[in-house]
């Protein structure tokens, strides 16, 4: 079988116009863990020598540089000229280049906003039913990849516009092994068990939680990640969806529980390193470090999958420092495996046999496992083999991903701009500095209903 597919695709690759398949970072049937057949049936299928493809997407630096290794296997299966760009302002380029009637074949997003503003001026070529039925079945929580892929076009019917490709997480928890153990905590299963073990950190003389939401002029964003995690523990999906979007109040009881809840961890000043008046005034990015003192100023820290990038030069995930999923409230469980994170959305901005064609080859295996095996990519897609994962954290996150029976995208990333990347944050620092959660739900819904 290894000979058959080096020697099929060697062919396939002369046809490509006499690439040289020692460009690609992993040679096709070279090592066992990848889906050599997918790529081999792909390039069959998909001869475009003499086209050209544009791309333009929201990855520069290293994560240009490992999108450009993936597109050399569409490159060298297809023979078409792919050309990849990006911009620092990319999200106001691509509302520059479509309303200019100069857009490129393909662009990815990570905006659902912008993916809807763009649906709506008809600016976005619909992928059609076979990839909503693709989704739901090959992706795990398909349904919820479906719901976040579909926008309402220029005729106001909702269809499938984005197709996703490279998830991030956010629903984790820090905390460092060693703490643990020498403390003698476990890892909790539930949230019930998360506020016992919160609760025994403090009795023990301990500070469970380091929090800090400075960022700047986006201080507060880190508390609304919390409140957007436990609505989706707290309630079923579709209150989450109503909420978004303005259906669901925001000083509705709901959400006020959920900004109360969030605040049970942070407003105790037992609980918090360096008191709860302090979680407004740290920066996220100095707020972990507490982790790594000894000793700890805190044994746990609620962050998405990037903060690692702030933690102590040196430090090795899954060893100095581990991480588990925000747990579920075990007097809950008819609400599943809610997940929180962001993501990017692959649309066709100028329709071509060659833009079909790239969402065709990223439903792939290969196209996710070439990028799997290097760093910083996560996929739902349940055929991708999760060992070619570079390492055991990237695994670790990706089965997170496979366990999920419900996906959300960031939800003031979904909200109007104002709200989601305004009053919603203000009022998370406000909230810190003392004010009640009915007060500051009902600034945010007055803000709301004050927008045109």
């Amino acid at each position: 079988m290894k000979k058959h597919l080096l020697t099929g695709i060697a062919a396939l690759c002369l046809l490509a116009g006499g690439a040289n398949a020692a460009d690609l970072k992993f040679k096709p049937g070279e090592d066992a863990r990848f889906n050599w057949k997918s790529y081999e049936e792909f390039s069959k299928s998909h001869q475009l020598k003499g086209q050209t493809i544009t791309i333009f997407g929201p990855w520069r630096g290293e994560d240009q540089t490992l999108f450009e290794s993936v597109l050399e296997y569409f490159r060298q299966a297809t023979g078409a000229d792919v050309k990849y760009s990006s911009s620092e302002n990319y999200e106001q380029q691509i509302v520059i280049d479509t309303q200019a009637g100069s857009p490129p074949n393909v662009a990815i997003l990570a905006q659902p906003g912008l993916v809807a503003d763009l649906a709506a001026k008809g600016a976005l070529t619909p992928l059609g039913e076979d990839n909503s039925k693709w989704l739901k079945d090959n992706f795990s929580a398909g349904q919820s990849w479906v719901d976040l892929a579909t926008y309402k076009g220029k005729d106001g019917k909702p269809m499938i516009y984005g197709f996703p490709y490279k998830i991030d997480l956010k629903s984790l928890i820090w905390y460092v092994p060693e703490n643990f153990e020498d403390a003698g905590y476990d890892v909790p299963k539930s949230m019930e068990d998360l506020k016992k073990l919160t609760e025994k950190i403090a009795a023990d003389g301990g500070v469970p939680w380091c929090i800090g939401l400075g960022s700047g002029g986006a201080t507060g964003w880190p508390a609304t990640d919390w409140v957007e995690d436990l609505m989706l523990r707290l309630y079923p999906a579709d209150v989450y969806d109503k909420w978004v979007k303005n259906e669901i109040k925001f000083d509705d009881p709901k959400v006020v529980k959920a900004i109360e809840e969030y605040g049970w961890f942070s407003r105790n000043p037992k609980f918090v390193d360096g008191g709860a008046a302090g979680v407004a005034s740290t920066d996220f990015r100095d707020s972990p470090k507490g982790l790594f003192t000894s000793p700890p100023k805190c044994y746990l820290h609620h962050q998405a999958s990037f903060i690692p990038s702030f933690f102590p030069q040196g430090t090795v995930v899954g060893q100095d420092v581990d991480f588990f999923p925000t747990p579920n409230y075990a007097s809950k469980p008819e609400l599943g495996n809610p997940v929180e994170g962001a993501g990017t959305l692959a649309m066709i901005t100028k329709d071509s046999p060659g833009a079909r064609a790239f969402i065709d080859f990223i439903k792939t295996p290969i196209a996710h496992e070439v990028w799997m095996a290097q760093s910083g990519f996560l996929t739902a897609f349940k055929s991708a083999n999760q060992d070619t994962y570079a390492n055991a954290p990237l695994k670790k996150q990706g089965k997170i991903l496979l366990d999920a029976t419900t996906f959300r995208f960031d939800g003031s990333d979904l909200m109007p701009g104002k709200i989601g990347a305004g009053a919603f944050w203000t009022a998370m620092v406000d909230y810190a500095g003392g004010k009640s959660a009915e007060d500051v739900a009902k600034g945010i819904q007055k803000s709301w209903d004050g927008l045109k």
